[in-house]
């Protein structure tokens, strides 16, 4: 049966960041000291810490069973989407991966976090006193960072790429390695999301790091199959 989509669509969040470590989930850094080991560090050269890169080849084993070998592995360019395919494809043998071809796409890179990148919560807070009122106004999907990119604006890059994906990938196996606020961009279009449903992660639903979401060919649509599979054991008990 002739197609105009990807047989199959892998999204990928990647693993777990030096950046993640130091956050730990919140917008700004807590303090000075939270900051210091990735402080002046530019977003698309934060790397994987160790149990990131573990998770990624425990994600790997699990991918290759499940799914077998991809026409193409697509990452954003960043460290960490480059360092987690890396780790995923390393569960493959070295002739199934020889065929795969991985690409970088810029138009699949993180949201610009804009002029607050490296500022701690207090300095946020000094620095854009109007922000909370401004965020509260517009909303998670619409509002933009100083200096940055808001969800929506994201949408239309991923557009972009899901146009090139079904004009030039029609019928193929693709894995994409992304991050959390574009994964958000890419249920938004293949899931037909209202602005409400795009303007936050339901509760208990924000994408782990390695967390696999699945999207398969019906013949008129690509469908989602599962959401945020998690397949690595790292600091398990």
């Amino acid at each position: 049966m002739d197609s105009s989509r990807p047989a199959l669509l892998v999204l990928v969040r990647h693993a777990e960041s030096a950046r993640n470590l130091a956050k730990k989930g919140s917008v700004y850094f807590a303090d000075d000291a939270a900051r210091q080991v990735v402080r002046g560090v530019p977003d698309h050269l934060i790397d994987l810490t160790a149990d990131g890169h573990k998770q990624a080849e425990q994600t790997g084993h699990a991918v290759r069973d499940r799914f077998g070998s991809f026409d193409y592995v697509f990452t954003s360019g960043y460290a960490r989407t480059d360092q987690t395919a890396e780790g995923v494809l390393s569960a493959y043998p070295a002739a199934e991966r020889a065929r795969m071809r991985v690409k970088t796409d810029l138009f699949i890179r993180e949201r610009d976090p804009g002029f607050a990148y490296d500022m701690t919560t207090a300095e946020a807070e000094a620095a854009f006193p109007w922000l909370n009122e401004y965020w509260q106004t517009f909303g998670g999907f619409m509002a933009r960072p100083p200096g940055g990119e808001s969800l929506a604006d994201v949408v239309g890059r991923v557009h972009t790429f899901l146009n090139s994906l079904f004009r030039d990938h029609a019928g193929q196996k693709i894995m994409v390695v992304t991050h959390g606020g574009t994964l958000r961009c890419f249920r938004f279009l293949l899931e037909g999301w209202t602005y409400a449903q795009a303007q936050r992660w339901p509760s208990g639903q924000s994408p782990a790091n390695c967390g696999i979401t699945t999207y398969q060919d019906t013949g008129e649509r690509l469908e989602l199959l599962d959401y945020n599979q998690v397949y690595w054991t790292v600091g398990s008990a």
